[in-house]
C-alpha cells in the first residue's frame, strides 16, 4: 500500500478489525467493565451509551458478557442491521428524535439524562466517564511495542477523530511508552476529520491564535454532519482539549479529508491488504492522503495509521 501511494518513508497500519465486535471500541468498554467490578457497582445498575455503530455494538457485547443492563440511544437513521444486532444482544435500544429547542446530539443528551437518574455512562468518551480512556490505552501501548519492534523511532500518526477518545487514549499511552523507554519519541499526532464534520479542526484554528487555547468557546456543535465515514460524525469532539494541546506541542495540525480522500483510502486498503475495514476505519489513511496532497507532510516521512472498524 505504501508503494501504491508513493510513501517512501514507509507506512505502518495497525489492524483493529479482529477485536471483539469488530473494532477497537471494546478495548475502552472492557476497561470500564473491569472498573465496575472492582468498585462493586451493583450488576443491576443500568449502563447507558449514545451510539449507533461500533461503540454501541462493543458496549452491547461487553454488557451482555458482564450480565449488566444496557440502554443504547440511537438516531432515527440508525442502520436497521445494527439495531437488530443490538436487540439480539439484549440491549434496550431507544430512538432519539431531535427537538427544535435543543443544541447538540439528542442521543448524547438522552444518555446524560439517564446518567443523572443513576445510570453509569458506558461509552467511549472520556468527558462522560474518564475511566474509558484506561482501556483504550492498551491500543497505544501495543502500538508503541510494535513500532519499536519494527525499528520505527520517529513517525507521524494519523488518527480518525469523532469524539476524540481513540486519539486521546493513544496519545496518553504513547507518552507513557516514551517515559518507559519503549520509544525514543512519541509519534507526531495528526487528528483526521472529514470535510462534512470537522469541529476539532475548526477549534484548533481558533485555539492556535487565541490567548486561551482551551476556552470552551472554541468548540460548538457542527451543523448537519455528513460523510461516508459515518463513525466520525460526532458533532462535537468531546476530548478536544488534550488533542489540541498535543498538536500544539507536536507542532502538527488536524487534517480535513475530502470525501474523495475517504473513498480512495477505503479502496486502497481493500485493494492492497486483507483488512476488511469500513470507510471510518480507513479514515486515518484518508488523512495521510490529504496531508500529502496539501504538502503538509512529505512522502519520505514514516507514517502510521489505525484501521479501526470492520465493514458490515
Amino acid at each position: 500500500m505504501a508503494e501504491a501511494i508513493g510513501q517512501g518513508g514507509g507506512l505502518w497500519a495497525k489492524d483493529e478489525t479482529g477485536n471483539v465486535s469488530g473494532s477497537h471500541k471494546a478495548r475502552h468498554l472492557f476497561g470500564l467493565a473491569i472498573h465496575l467490578e472492582v468498585q462493586g457497582i451493583p450488576v443491576d445498575t443500568p449502563l447507558a451509551i449514545a451510539s449507533c455503530g461500533n461503540a454501541a455494538l462493543g458496549a452491547a457485547v461487553v454488557a451482555r458478557a458482564a450480565g449488566r443492563p444496557l440502554a443504547v440511544h440511537v438516531p432515527p437513521w440508525a442502520d436497521a442491521g445494527v439495531v437488530d444486532r443490538l436487540t439480539s444482544l439484549g440491549a434496550d435500544v431507544r430512538t432519539c428524535e431531535r427537538n427544535d429547542d435543543e443544541v447538540g446530539d439528542p442521543c448524547v443528551l438522552r444518555t446524560r439524562e439517564l446518567v443523572t437518574e443513576g445510570a453509569v455512562a458506558f461509552g467511549c468518551q472520556g468527558t462522560d466517564n474518564l475511566l474509558t480512556i484506561d482501556g483504550g490505552r492498551t491500543l497505544g501501548l501495543e502500538l508503541a511495542e510494535q513500532l519499536a519492534g519494527c525499528g520505527v523511532d520517529h513517525s507521524r500518526l494519523f488518527v480518525q477523530v469523532g469524539g476524540g477518545a481513540l486519539a486521546s487514549s493513544c496519545v496518553q499511552a504513547l507518552t507513557d511508552a516514551v517515559a518507559l523507554g519503549v520509544l525514543p519519541a512519541r509519534p507526531g499526532l495528526h487528528a483526521v476529520q472529514s470535510e462534512g464534520c470537522a469541529p476539532l479542526a475548526r477549534a484548533f484554528d481558533l485555539a492556535a491564535n487565541a490567548d486561551d487555547p482551551f476556552s470552551d468557546s472554541h468548540m460548538w456543535p457542527w451543523e448537519d454532519p455528513s460523510s461516508l465515514a459515518t463513525g466520525i460524525l460526532d458533532d462535537v469532539a468531546y476530548d478536544w482539549q488534550p488533542l489540541v494541546a498535543t498538536m500544539l506541542e507536536d507542532e502538527t495540525t488536524p487534517v480535513v479529508a475530502t470525501e474523495a480522500d475517504i473513498a480512495e483510502a477505503h479502496r486502497l486498503v481493500h485493494a492492497h491488504t486483507e483488512v476488511p475495514a469500513d470507510p471510518t476505519g480507513t479514515a486515518g489513511l484518508a488523512g495521510l492522503l490529504a496531508a500529502r496532497r496539501e504538502g503538509t507532510r512529505d512522502a519520505d516521512e514514516p507514517a502510521v495509521v489505525l484501521l479501526t472498524g470492520i465493514e458490515r
